[in-house]
């Protein structure tokens, strides 16, 4: 039993070690500023008011461009393609078969 006490002594001892070790290493990541070591700034309200109104300033000239249409002829030469091309295929799949 004399080693298991031993033991037991050992490891309450280097389990307060690590403790202290953890403590060293909280305190120097709040000496530098942990939880704002993330690289980002913090922006204040009138810069992040400034930034929405940018934004939804360019949506809104992105919206007020008219979008391009195809013309209805336009549609129908690439629609007429298309069948002939998966007329093809199927044709070569008949011959396969």
């Amino acid at each position: 039993m004399g080693n298991v006490s031993t033991a037991v002594m050992h490891l309450k001892k280097e389990l307060e070690r690590a403790q202290k070790e953890v403590q060293r290493f909280g305190a120097a990541l709040a000496a530098l500023g942990s939880s704002n070591s993330n690289g980002r700034r913090t922006l204040s309200a009138a810069a992040r008011r400034k930034i929405s109104l940018a934004q939804k300033a360019r949506w809104a000239k992105q919206k007020a461009t008219p979008r391009r249409t195809m013309s209805a002829a336009g549609r129908r030469r690439i629609a007429a393609a298309q069948r002939a091309r998966w007329a093809k295929v199927k044709a070569q799949q008949k011959k396969a078969a």
